[in-house]
C-alpha cells in the first residue's frame, strides 16, 4: 500500500483519497517574473514523476499548478523592462512551458493564473472579514488576524507566542499585531490593481493559492505539495485562510520537495552559484537532468555539481546501451522487478530504490542480450515501460548516445566520414590507418562498436 510522508503529522502513513480511485492535487507553481532556475525544476520533477506513478498505478489524479502572476517582483521587474506586467507574464510562461517541455514535465490539468481568479480571492477576503478573521486597514490594505486562528503554526510547529516575541514591530505599522499578514494590498500610483470594497488594489501572494485551490478542487482535497521555501509562512498561511473561510480541514496530506544546493552551497544569487534550467540545458542533456533530479529521494536535499551531472549522464549511457543491442518487444516474463520497483515507489516514492531495480534489470538484460537469450526483448520492454514511469527512457538510444556536438566538437557527420575511411582502411587490409581513425575518435570521446551490422558510434559522457 502506499505510504506518503506527510509534512503536517512528521511520519508517514498509508495514503488514502477522499475519493475511492480518485486523487486531487495542488502544487504551488511559479512566480513569472524570470526564467525558472534549477530549484524550480526539482519541484516541476519531483510531482511529475509522483503524478506518472500514481497514474501508472491506477488512480485518477487531477493535478493543479497555479501561476502567480501579480506580484510585487513581476510589478519591478516590468517597470525595469519598461514592460506592461501581464507582457512579462505571458513571455515567462511560454518560457516555463519550453523548459518543461525539454524535461518531460507533463502539463498540469490545470495552471489557474491569480489574475485570471480575482472575483474568488475578492469574494474569500470578505468572507475572513465577515467572520472576524481579517480586517481592513486605515491604508486600504486588508489584513489576517493570525492570533484569531487557534492552530496557526499546525504545519511547522511554529509558537505564537514565540513568534509574536521575535517579530519587528515598526513605528508606522497599520497592522493590529505584528503577525498579521497582508490578504490585499492597496495599489500605488500607476501600479496594475482591481476594484474590490476596499479600494483599488491586488491581492497578496498566500490568499491566491487559498482561493484558486478552492476554485479548481473544493474545500479540501488530498494533496498539497511545494518547494522547500514553502512550509513557512506561504502554507502556513494558507492553512489558516482556507480553514478560518471554508469551515472545513484544508488538505490532507503535505508534501513538500527538498532544495537544491550547488557544490553543498545554498543556491542564491549573492554566492554566484545560480543556474536557470535554461543555462543547465546548454551544458547537459535534458534527460540526463530529469535523471539527475529524481536520482535522490525528493525530500532530501540534492547536490548540483559537474560530477553529479556526470554520473547522471554515465548511468542514462549504460541503460541506452543495453536498449541498443536488442529491439524492446513486450513479452511474458517470471520475474519480480516490476513487483519490487513499484514497492519502493510506494514507500514515499522512493526513486533511488526504483532505480537500483532498474539497475539490476539491466545487467540481466545485458547478460541476456551477450547469451542471445530470447527473453532479451521482454526484458529491454520491461526496462523501458518501469522507467516510462518515472518520465526516462523514451527516446532512441542510438539518438541519445550520439547527443548533439557542442560548439567545437566534431559533428556527426563528421564522424560518419571517418568511419567510412576506417572501413576503407580495414578492406585495404591497412589495418595501422584503421586503428589510428579508432583511436582518434576514442581520443575526442567518440567511441566506435563494430558488429556484424556495420560500426556504430556513441559520444562518451
Amino acid at each position: 500500500m502506499l505510504q506518503i510522508y506527510n509534512t503536517l503529522t512528521k511520519e508517514k502513513a498509508p495514503f488514502v483519497p477522499m475519493q475511492e480511485g480518485k486523487i486531487k492535487m495542488y502544487v504551488c507553481g511559479m512566480t513569472v517574473y524570470d526564467f525558472c532556475h534549477i530549484g524550480h525544476a526539482r519541484v516541476m520533477v519531483t510531482f511529475d514523476v509522483i503524478t506518472r506513478y500514481l497514474r501508472a498505478r491506477g488512480w485518477d489524479v487531477t493535478y493543479i499548478r497555479n501561476i502567480t502572476d501579480v506580484d510585487d517582483k513581476i510589478i519591478r521587474r516590468a517597470a525595469e523592462n519598461g514592460e506592461r506586467p501581464d507582457q512579462l507574464t505571458e513571455r515567462m510562461v511560454d518560457a516555463m512551458h519550453e523548459d518543461e517541455d525539454k524535461l518531460s514535465v507533463l502539463r498540469p490539468d490545470q495552471e489557474p493564473k491569480a489574475t485570471a481568479h480575482m472575483p474568488e480571492i475578492i469574494d474569500m477576503v470578505q468572507v475572513l472579514i465577515d467572520k472576524g478573521f481579517a480586517y481592513a486597514a486605515s491604508n486600504g490594505d486588508v489584513y489576517y488576524r493570525v492570533e484569531k486562528f487557534a492552530t496557526y503554526g499546525q504545519l511547522t510547529n511554529k509558537n505564537v507566542d514565540e513568534l509574536r516575541s521575535g517579530a519587528r514591530v515598526e513605528v508606522s505599522d497599520v497592522k493590529e499585531s505584528p503577525l498579521d499578514f497582508v490578504l490585499w494590498k492597496s495599489a500605488k500610483e500607476g501600479e496594475v490593481s482591481w476594484d474590490s470594497p476596499w479600494g483599488a488594489g491586488r491581492p497578496g501572494w498566500h490568499i491566491e493559492c487559498s482561493a484558486m485551490s478552492k476554485c479548481c478542487l473544493g474545500d479540501t482535497f488530498d494533496i498539497h505539495g511545494g518547494g522547500p521555501d514553502l512550509p513557512f509562512p506561504h502554507h502556513e498561511n494558507e492553512i489558516a485562510q482556507s480553514e478560518a473561510a471554508n469551515d472545513a480541514k484544508f488538505v490532507h496530506t503535505w508534501m513538500h520537495a527538498g532544495a537544491v544546493r550547488v557544490n553543498s552551497e545554498k543556491m542564491s544569487k549573492s554566492l554566484g552559484n545560480f543556474f536557470t534550467i535554461r543555462d543547465v540545458l546548454e551544458k547537459y542533456d535534458a534527460e540526463v537532468v530529469r535523471y539527475f533530479l529524481s536520482s535522490v529521494h525528493y525530500r532530501s536535499y540534492i547536490d548540483y555539481s559537474e560530477s553529479s551531472l556526470k554520473e547522471a549522464r554515465s548511468a542514462l549511457e549504460r541503460f541506452y546501451q543495453a536498449l541498443n543491442e536488442v529491439e524492446a518487444v513486450a513479452g511474458e516474463l517470471d520475474n519480480d522487478y516490476e513487483a519490487r520497483f513499484y514497492a519502493a515507489m510506494d514507500d514515499d516514492f522512493s526513486t533511488p530504490k526504483a532505480m537500483a531495480v532498474l539497475f539490476e534489470l539491466v545487467n540481466e538484460l545485458n547478460t541476456a542480450s551477450r547469451d542471445g537469450s530470447a527473453s532479451a526483448p521482454a526484458l529491454a520492454a520491461q526496462l523501458k515501460q518501469l522507467a516510462g514511469v518515472l518520465g526516462l527512457l523514451q527516446n532512441d538510444p542510438a539518438a541519445f548516445l550520439q547527443g548533439e556536438s557542442k560548439e567545437g566538437e566534431i559533428t556527426p557527420q563528421q564522424i560518419e566520414a571517418f568511419i567510412q575511411q576506417r572501413a576503407d582502411a580495414k578492406k585495404a587490409k591497412d589495418f595501422a590507418t584503421s586503428d589510428k581513425i579508432r583511436d582518434d575518435l576514442a581520443a575526442q570521446g567518440i567511441i566506435l562498436k563494430d558488429s556484424r551490422e556495420g560500426t556504430t558510434w556513441f559520444r562518451e559522457g
